[in-house]
């Protein structure tokens, strides 16, 4: 992964785990909450902190697609599947 302290370009951010996307995300949010960053500075990362935002929602999105509940049949056997947020 990237130092922290970087930025990451779109590509960059398309490449990142779920955990190295939010890794870096919290550490902007920490700086931006510091206060001690100039204007400039604080808009390019308010735009990389939205990619990374996006990144996770994209990753958690794909990790639900594929939760599936087990269905036990009325023997206890398996029945079938179903999706997770499938009521």
């Amino acid at each position: 992964m990237t130092d922290p302290s970087s930025d990451s370009s779109p590509a960059d951010v398309a490449a990142l785990s779920f955990e190295e996307a939010l890794r870096r995300l919290e550490a902007i949010v920490h700086q931006l909450e510091a206060g001690d960053v100039p204007l400039e500075r604080s808009i390019e990362l308010y735009a990389e902190g939205d990619r990374l935002r996006g990144r996770c929602e994209e990753r958690l999105k794909a990790a639900q697609a594929r939760i599936e509940r087990i269905q036990l049949g009325p023997n206890g056997g398996v029945a079938g599947v179903r999706p997770f947020d499938d009521d």
